[in-house]
């Protein structure tokens, strides 16, 4: 948090959140999906966003590379560099929570430290974690990136699953068992979880 004495945040003098939930006749959240890569955390968030936009209800989906190709193109994989990373998704979703949208994030993020930063920063009452289980033997055969295989053999380093933890949530909002259940499935169990908490009261 800067220190500096010559920022004057407005942030009361502009409409607020409630203002623009009004407008969009919706309550807005961060839906957030953790797990190993190639869990389908990806593919879930594709098809929970198209079933929203279905019913009426106004989306964005922030995605790991998305983010990584842009706004954090400078970072790498440290654990400095991932906490970073994280901070950064967190303060983007908390912009479009105020803006009344629902923002389903698609990221890794593989550790209790950094989902408890995301939580801070976005708001316990507004975090919503699912965690997209899989086990890892399933995702290194699905790799349809080729990025496990590269990691086996030592191209890339702290690749979690690999070589670095991934630690699993220990109390989610909700858990998916993307090796149980069809992508159509999966998008249709985290979209009956958060009806209840999106439709405006």
């Amino acid at each position: 948090m800067s220190s500096a004495t010559n920022i004057h945040p407005i942030f009361h003098r502009i409409l607020q959140r409630s203002d623009k939930e009004q407008l969009l006749r919706q309550t807005a959240c961060v839906i957030w999906l953790t797990g190993l890569s190639g869990s389908g955390k990806s593919t879930i968030a594709e098809g929970l966003e198209k079933k929203l936009h279905e019913n009426n209800f106004l989306t964005q989906i922030l995605d790991g590379d998305n983010i990584r190709a842009g706004i954090n193109s400078n970072l790498g994989f440290s654990e400095t560099d991932r906490l970073e990373n994280i901070r950064r998704i967190a303060e983007v979703s908390k912009l479009f929570l105020n803006c009344g949208i629902i923002t389903i994030n698609s990221f890794v993020s593989p550790t209790s430290e950094v989902r408890k930063l995301a939580k801070e920063i976005i708001g316990e009452n507004d975090f919503i974690e699912i965690y997209v289980n899989c086990p890892l033997e399933i995702c290194e055969q699905r790799d349809v990136k080729g990025l496990y295989a590269k990691a086996r053999r030592g191209e890339i380093k702290d690749f979690t699953g690999i070589t670095a933890p991934f630690e699993a949530p220990v109390s989610p909002s909700l858990e998916v068992k993307s090796n149980e259940l069809t992508i159509e499935e999966s998008a249709e169990k985290i979209f009956s979880f958060i009806l209840p908490l999106i439709i405006k009261k």
